[in-house]
């Protein structure tokens, strides 16, 4: 199977996934005191299952991890990694920034990636070997030449767990501006030259793997707050940059031990 091979299906995933949540975006709902009855878990489950049922006819072998429904083949070499949306408080808000992430990780690393919005219609597909496209065109992160110059994006306060919120806030203070909110989203403006840095705590895997592929291939690094790649064992502290030659110093400031 060629990554092309892959990269086609990918879409296709996307594309299904895309069909499944459409319905249910802004539309109105009843409100339900059932926790699992709220539109958002209907959506997430209508894209998951469109995903995993086109996987199972294409890719039988492959194992499948969503956040959704149990693994299935959890021992094969590739697994596709889905997040069927990413950003459930903007999509339950209206806000068309969630995407629905799909990943391909081989060995415990990620391949290809795709970040997709299927209200705007925007995706951006990154794979090992060849450069990130947005709408099929190539994309570069832009150079940053000092922190004070940075936008700064992540999803929100209430996500660093402990002193990564004080270690997060020092690092806001050196740069030029924090945005707020975006999940995913902020990752894919990152690959495309409109943000330098993204930083959050305590991410799963389904949230990473897409990622990576996308940031990597436009030019931009993913790591941990150590400086380590990210792979199916990290932490869930993530870093990514646009410009790797600003990596140290956001590290630096990740690491700095915040006053009692």
């Amino acid at each position: 199977m060629s990554l092309a091979d892959d990269i086609a299906l990918a879409g296709a995933l996307a594309d299904a996934a895309g069909a499944a949540i459409r319905p249910f975006f802004r539309a109105r709902y009843d409100i339900e005191s059932k926790a699992d009855a709220s539109p958002v878990t209907e959506a997430d489950r209508a894209a998951e299952l469109a995903i995993r049922k086109l996987i199972e006819a294409e890719r039988p072998r492959d194992g499948i991890i969503g956040e959704e429904f149990p693994p299935v083949r959890e021992g094969a070499t590739r697994q596709w990694v889905l997040d069927p949306i990413d950003g459930t408080r903007s999509f339950i808000a209206g806000r068309p920034i969630f995407g629905t992430l799909i990943a391909l990780v081989q060995d415990g690393w990620p391949i290809l990636g795709i970040i997709d919005q299927p209200i705007s219609g925007e995706r951006w597909v990154g794979a090992m070997g060849q450069p990130t496209t947005f709408q099929g065109k190539p994309v570069r992160t832009r150079s940053c030449r000092a922190l004070d110059q940075a936008i700064l994006a992540t999803t929100g306060p209430q996500y660093f767990p402990g002193h990564t919120a004080e270690h997060f806030s020092i690092l806001g203070g050196q740069c030029r501006d924090t945005i707020w909110g975006g999940d995913c989203y902020n990752y894919a403006l990152l690959a495309s030259g409109h943000i330098d840095i993204v930083v959050e705590a305590g991410l799963k895997l389904h949230d990473i793997a897409a990622l990576v592929p996308v940031v990597e291939g436009a030019g931009g690094r993913m790591c941990d707050w150590t400086g380590e790649p990210l792979t199916d064992a990290s932490d869930g502290n993530v870093i990514a940059i646009g410009d790797p030659a600003r990596l140290d110093d956001v590290i630096e400031a990740l690491s700095h031990h915040p006053s009692h």
